[in-house]
């Protein structure tokens, strides 16, 4: 996978447009046009790169888990109702072969937090208030440890709220769990976050030091 489309600013179908051309690529590709895949393909895979970014940020590793996802899709393709975008159907294979591959290798499924450029760019977990002249890198390993001890339901999910910055309704799309799970599995997230920051780093917590 060598190509990298994207859509030109100033030039992006509407949303409406697209989910349409979608559903034609898909259906033509079920006919047996393997070519109209490959315009799905070049139209999603940066978003899926991206993605993979965020768990890994090893080239050879993202350069697998985009193509082991788009191998999926194809194969599962007539499994895909349009009762959801194409990219939200897409979007949640990604992700389940993401945590997949990693559990593989016995390794945490959050790796994008050691990205300081990324920590600084998201909004501050609610409860984490390190000072001021702390170095990124050591407010992004100190997330990246506490995360890791969170159990998968609950990291998956603040990562997408957090740092991806996504609205509730795509969460529970992608992820294929109600809104009401959601705010469930998010509260509890943040409340197990903030617990294990003040147990192993009262020193990054208000007040803490004091």
């Amino acid at each position: 996978m060598t190509s990298h489309f994207s859509d030109r600013q100033g030039d992006q179908p509407s949303r409406g447009d697209r989910a349409r051309e979608d559903a034609r690529l898909v259906e033509e590709t079920l006919a047996g046009n393997q070519l109209s895949f490959q315009l799905l393909v070049e139209r999603y895979q940066d978003r899926l790169f991206s993605l993979a970014r965020h768990y890994t940020r090893n080239p050879v590793e993202i350069e697998d888990v985009v193509q082991e996802s788009f191998l999926k899709a194809f194969r599962r393709l007539d499994s895909f109702h349009h009762q959801s975008s194409f990219y939200t159907w897409i979007y949640r294979i990604a992700t389940n072969t993401i945590l997949d591959f990693l559990k593989r290798r016995g390794r945490s499924p959050i790796q994008s937090v050691e990205d300081p450029e990324l920590l600084a760019q998201s909004e501050p977990i609610e409860g984490f208030a390190p000072d001021a002249e702390m170095e990124r890198e050591e407010v992004a390993e100190v997330t990246r440890k506490v995360l890791a001890e969170l159990p998968d339901i609950f990291r998956t999910v603040l990562v997408m709220r957090e740092f991806e910055e996504r609205p509730y309704q795509e969460i529970a799309d992608m992820l294929g769990i109600s809104i009401g799970t959601v705010e469930s599995r998010l509260f509890r997230a943040r409340a197990r976050f903030r617990e294990r920051l003040l147990k192993d780093h009262p020193e990054f917590t208000p007040g803490g030091g004091d």
